[in-house]
C-alpha cells in the first residue's frame, strides 16, 4: 500500500475518532468591564467533583471554543474563566448549545516577596530615584546620619556640611518626603540617628511642585531620608552630656518625631569645645536664591580688620561658648497641604589671638605692615518663619513670612606697626519678608500663576577707634578720645509677576510679566569725639546722605521640552529699570534707564539610562547697587578709606558650561566633569592707594575685563571586593583681574589647583578606616614688573575605628598639614582618641575622648590673592579632655 494511501486512511480514523470522542462544544467570548476581549484566558470545564475534565484558552478576541468529551452530560457542570489581573468567575451548564459569555472584573494579584540574601551594598533606581541602604554603609560608630552620608560612593560633602552628588550640590533635603528645613539641612544630617534612617534616596531632576512635574524642567538633584516603620511610631531622641577639662562642656538635647502627619526635631545644644552651632543653621543656597528674586541685599560695611580663618578643622581653633535652642515643626493638615514652623534662638561668645604679616606687591616696592589681634565676637540671633504649603495636581500655595533679628558685638584690642588702639562694633539688623507664590491649573489644563514678594531689612553699624588714633589723619594733629564711623542702608524692596503656562504633549510655553522696586538710603558719617566728648566730622568728605531707588518692568518668555532624553529650557526675558540716586551734600543727582536682554539656555542630552551631557548658556546685564555710587569717605575698617569717583558700575557677564555625568548604579561607579568660561566686562576698575598705614580705594571709570576658566573632575566607585569606597576630585581655577595700584595698571592672573581623594573601608565587621587628602597650588603673577609667586599646601587626614568588644569602641584620628612657600615650610600634625563602652542595662554610652592630645597650641597659615600675601598665626585651644554619657529616648 502507497504511503498516501495509509495517511488517508489514519486521517479518516482520527477524524472519526474524535468525533466520536468531541460529540459536542461550548462557546462564547471574555471580555472586561469595559467590553475590552481578554486574551488568553484559561477556560476550565468541571464536573461535579470538582475535577477539570476539559479546557480551552481564549484567542486574541477573548473567543474561545471548549470541546466536551462524549458521554458528558450537562448536568453538574461548571465553566471556569481565570486569568492574571482578574478575578476568576464561574457559570453552570444547562444547554450546550447556548453561548457561555464572562464579563472578568480586575484585580491587584500581590506576588509573593522574594527575598535574596546578599551582604554586598547595592543601589535601588527608580526612574530619577537612586537609594541607598543605610545599613549597607554604616558602621557601629556612625553617631548620626550625617556620618554616613559622608561614606556613601557618589556623594560628597563639604566642611560646613553642603552635600554634593557626582560633582552636583544639592538643592534640598527632604526627610520622609516632606520639607521640615528648606536648605538649613545640616540640622538634620547633625541631629537624625542613623538607625531610624532606611534609605538615602537622590532625587534627580526634581520638581518639588506636582502640577509642575514633566511639564517645566528642573537640574535640580535633592535628597530625601525615608525613615523605618518603627521609629516613625514613636518620639525618637539621641541625648548626650559631656564634661571635661579645661572646664570645657559639651550637651546636646533633642527630640524627634517622624510620623507621616507630623514631623518634628527639636533640640538644645550648648558647648565650648570649637563646636560653631551656628553652622547648624547656615542656609547652602541663599546666594542663589537671592538671585533668583533678584534682590540684592545691601552687605555689612563695617569690620575690625579682615581676620581670615585658617583652613583647620574648626574644633581646633575655635575658642567659643555656644547655646542654641532650635525647633522646626511640620504638620500634613491633610494630603497635600502642610503647616511649618521653623524657629531658633542662638547666642555665642568667640574670642580670638591673631597676628598677621601682610606683604603687598607692586611694581619696586612692598608694602609691608604687621597686625596684632586679641579680638572677642557676641552674636545674638533670631529667627522665625511661618509657612503655609499646598501642593497637588491641580493647585499650588506656598506662603513664607520670615523675620529675622540679629545683634552682633565685636570687640577688638590691635596693635599694627606699634600703634596699640581698641575697637568696637555694633552691628545689628532687622529682616522681615514674605513670599507668596500661587498656582491653578484651569479647565484647558493652563497653569495660572501669581507671585508676590516683599522685604524690608535696616542694618545700623556703629564702630569706635580709640584712644587718640592717628590724630595727624583724623582730627588736625590734636589729641582726642575716639573716631566713630556709622553706616546704615535701611531698604524696602518687591518683587511680583503674573505668569501663564500652556504646558502640551511634548513642550510647556510660559509668559511671564512683572515689576520690582527698590528703595534704599545709605547714611554714613565719620567724627572724632574730643576729649570734651564734643563731636565733629573728620572732613567734609566723610558724609552720605544717599537716596537710591531701583524700577524694573520686566516680560519673559520660556519654554521647556522635558522630553526623557532631551531636556532643554530657553529663558528670553527683558526688562526696562530705571535707576535714581542723588546725595545734595555732593551735588549728585543722576538716573539710568536702560533695556536689557538677559537670554539663557540650558539642555541635558541623556546618551544612555543613566548618563548625560549638558550645557548652560547665560547673559546677563548687570548694574551695580548703592554700595558703588557713594561719593563720601568711609573707614570700613581701621586702615582702609572707601569712596567711588565713578558712575554706576554696568557690566555684562558671559557664562558657558559644559558638563558630562556617568553613572553605573549596579557597580556603584560614579563620574562627572564640568567646564566653565565667565566673562564679565564692566565700565568702572578698583584703584588703590597703599602705604604701610593706610589704604585709600576708590572705583574710576575705565573698562575693567575679568576673565574665569574653571575645571572640576569628580570620580567615586565602590570596590566590592575591598569593601572600600574610593573618591577623587580635581578642581583647576584660572582668574584674570586689574587694578589700578599706586597710580599704576596691573594686571593679575591667579590659578588655582586643588587635588583631593579619600578611601572608606570596612577592614572586618570590627575595624574600618578612612583617609582623605587634600593637595592645592595657588600661584600669582603679572606682566608689570611684580614677581610671581606661589603656595603649595598638602593636607591628610585619617582615622581608625576598632570595637575589640561587642560592646566597646575605640577611635583614633590624626589630622596632617604641610605648607610650602618660597623662605617658609610649615608643618603641624594633630591627633585625637575615644573610647566607648555601652552599657546594656542603662541603655547608655559612656565616652572618654581626648581632642588634639598632642597639646598643639600655635598654627600658621599662608594665603596668596593676586598681589598679597599674608602669613597669619593663631592661638589654638589645646589639649580637651571629655567624659560623655549618650543615651536614646
Amino acid at each position: 500500500m502507497s504511503r498516501a494511501i495509509k495517511f488517508l486512511l489514519v486521517f479518516v480514523f482520527c477524524a472519526v475518532f474524535s468525533a466520536n470522542c468531541f460529540a459536542q462544544s461550548i462557546n462564547g467570548t471574555v471580555t472586561d468591564s469595559v467590553g475590552n476581549a481578554v486574551p488568553y484566558a484559561t477556560i476550565n470545564l468541571k464536573n461535579g467533583s470538582n475535577l477539570i475534565i476539559a479546557y480551552a484558552i481564549s484567542n486574541n478576541k477573548g473567543l474561545y471554543q471548549l470541546e466536551v468529551p462524549e458521554g458528558i452530560g450537562s448536568t453538574n457542570l461548571l465553566v471556569e474563566a481565570s486569568c492574571i489581573g482578574y478575578k476568576k468567575q464561574s457559570k453552570t451548564i444547562s444547554d450546550f448549545s447556548a453561548p457561555v459569555n464572562f464579563v472578568l472584573s480586575t484585580e491587584v494579584n500581590q506576588l509573593k516577596a522574594v527575598i535574596v540574601k546578599d551582604k554586598r551594598p547595592w543601589l535601588r533606581t527608580s526612574g530619577d530615584t537612586l537609594g541607598y541602604k543605610v545599613s549597607d554603609f554604616s558602621s557601629p560608630q556612625d553617631r548620626v546620619i550625617g556620618d554616613v552620608i559622608k561614606k556613601l560612593p557618589g556623594i560628597s560633602v563639604a566642611t560646613d556640611g553642603t552635600i554634593s552628588y557626582n560633582g552636583k550640590n544639592i538643592s534640598n533635603l527632604y526627610i520622609g518626603g516632606d520639607n521640615l528645613l528648606d536648605d538649613k539641612y545640616n540640622i538634620a544630617t547633625n541631629s537624625i540617628p542613623q538607625g531610624v534612617v532606611d534609605q538615602v534616596q537622590v532625587i534627580q531632576n526634581d520638581q518639588h511642585i506636582k502640577m509642575l512635574q514633566n511639564k517645566v524642567v528642573s537640574d535640580d538633584v535633592a535628597l530625601n531620608l525615608t525613615i523605618k516603620k518603627g521609629a516613625k511610631l514613636q518620639l525618637v531622641g539621641q541625648e548626650s552630656l559631656g564634661a571635661g577639662l579645661p572646664g570645657n562642656y559639651d550637651e546636646d538635647l533633642n527630640a524627634m518625631m517622624f510620623k507621616d502627619a507630623y514631623k518634628a526635631i527639636n533640640n538644645l545644644k550648648g558647648n565650648n569645645v570649637g563646636d560653631d552651632l551656628a553652622n547648624d543653621v547656615v542656609s547652602h543656597n541663599i546666594s542663589d536664591y537671592l538671585q533668583k528674586i533678584d534682590n540684592n541685599l545691601p552687605t555689612t560695611l563695617l569690620s575690625l580688620g579682615a581676620v581670615p580663618d585658617p583652613n583647620l578643622l574648626q574644633n581646633r581653633y575655635l575658642f567659643n561658648q555656644s547655646g542654641i535652642i532650635n525647633a522646626n515643626n511640620l504638620v500634613n493638615l491633610k494630603k497635600g497641604e502642610q503647616l511649618r514652623i521653623n524657629f531658633y534662638y542662638l547666642h555665642d561668645t568667640q574670642q580670638q589671638d591673631y597676628k598677621e604679616q601682610t606683604q603687598i606687591y607692586l611694581p619696586g616696592d612692598t608694602v609691608k605692615y604687621t597686625e596684632t589681634e586679641k579680638n572677642k565676637y557676641r552674636p545674638d540671633i533670631l529667627h522665625g518663619q511661618f509657612t503655609l504649603n499646598i501642593n497637588k495636581d491641580k493647585y499650588y500655595l506656598d506662603d513664607k513670612l520670615i523675620t529675622d533679628y540679629s545683634q552682633k558685638n565685636y570687640y577688638s584690642a590691635l596693635n599694627t606697626n606699634g600703634i596699640a588702639v581698641n575697637q568696637a562694633l555694633s552691628d545689628n539688623t532687622m529682616d522681615f519678608s514674605n513670599e507668596l507664590n500661587y498656582m491653578q491649573s484651569l479647565k484647558s489644563n493652563n497653569i495660572f500663576e501669581v507671585y508676590s514678594y516683599i522685604n524690608h531689612t535696616n542694618e545700623p553699624e556703629n564702630r569706635i577707634i580709640e584712644p587718640n588714633f592717628s590724630p595727624g589723619i583724623f582730627n588736625n594733629g590734636a589729641v582726642y578720645n575716639q573716631l566713630a564711623q556709622t553706616v546704615n542702608i535701611p531698604t524696602w524692596f518687591t518683587n511680583n509677576y503674573l505668569s501663564f503656562k500652556i504646558p502640551s504633549n511634548y513642550i510647556t510655553q510660559s509668559f511671564k510679566a512683572g515689576f520690582l522696586v527698590q528703595a534704599q538710603t545709605l547714611e554714613s558719617e565719620l567724627s572724632a569725639v574730643q576729649l570734651s566728648n564734643s563731636s565733629n566730622l573728620v572732613s567734609d568728605s566723610s558724609l552720605n546722605h544717599l537716596n537710591w531707588s531701583r524700577r524694573k518692568v520686566y516680560a519673559e518668555a520660556a519654554y521647556d521640552l522635558p522630553g526623557k532624553i532631551l531636556k532643554i529650557t530657553l529663558n528670553l526675558p527683558l526688562s526696562l529699570q530705571q535707576i535714581n540716586y542723588a546725595d545734595s551734600l555732593y551735588n549728585l543727582n543722576k538716573s539710568l534707564t536702560r533695556l536689557y536682554f538677559n537670554p539663557r539656555l540650558f539642555v541635558k542630552y541623556q546618551v544612555a539610562v543613566e548618563d548625560y551631557f549638558s550645557f548652560l548658556y547665560n547673559y546677563r546685564n548687570d548694574i551695580g547697587n548703592i554700595q558703588d555710587v557713594y561719593h563720601g569717605y568711609i573707614l570700613t575698617d581701621y586702615n582702609t578709606f572707601y569712596a567711588n569717583n565713578a558712575g554706576l558700575t554696568q557690566s555684562k557677564n558671559q557664562l558657558a558650561a559644559f558638563g558630562f555625568n556617568y553613572r553605573k548604579a549596579l557597580t556603584l561607579f560614579f563620574f562627572s566633569i564640568n567646564t566653565s568660561f565667565n566673562h564679565i566686562l564692566a565700565n568702572n576698575i578698583s584703584s588703590g592707594v597703599i602705604t604701610s598705614n593706610f589704604q585709600q580705594r576708590i572705583v574710576l571709570p575705565f573698562e575693567n575685563a575679568t576673565n574665569a576658566w574653571t575645571v572640576n573632575g569628580f570620580i567615586s566607585k565602590y570596590d566590592f571586593a575591598l569593601r572600600t569606597t574610593f573618591s577623587g576630585g580635581v578642581q583647576w581655577q584660572s582668574n584674570s583681574s586689574n587694578q589700578i595700584l599706586n597710580n599704576t595698571l596691573l594686571p593679575y592672573n591667579t590659578i588655582s589647583t586643588t587635588l583631593n581623594a579619600s578611601a572608606e573601608t570596612k577592614v572586618s565587621d570590627r575595624i574600618t578606616f578612612s583617609y582623605k587628602a587634600y593637595l592645592s597650588q595657588t600661584g600669582s603673577s603679572s606682566p608689570v614688573g611684580v614677581a610671581g609667586y606661589s603656595v603649595k599646601q598638602l593636607v591628610q587626614q585619617a582615622a581608625i575605628n576598632y570595637n575589640p568588644a561587642e560592646n566597646v569602641f575605640f577611635k583614633l584620628s590624626g589630622d596632617d598639614y604641610y605648607t610650602y612657600q618660597q623662605g617658609n615650610d610649615l608643618k603641624y600634625f594633630f591627633a585625637d582618641a575615644s573610647i566607648k563602652f555601652h552599657l546594656n542595662k542603662l541603655k547608655t554610652d559612656v565616652e572618654l575622648s581626648a581632642l588634639n592630645f598632642l597639646n598643639v597650641k600655635n598654627y600658621s597659615y599662608l594665603n596668596l590673592s593676586a598681589n598679597t600675601f599674608t602669613v597669619s598665626s593663631y592661638t589654638l585651644p589645646g589639649r580637651i579632655v571629655m567624659v560623655k554619657l549618650m543615651f536614646n529616648i
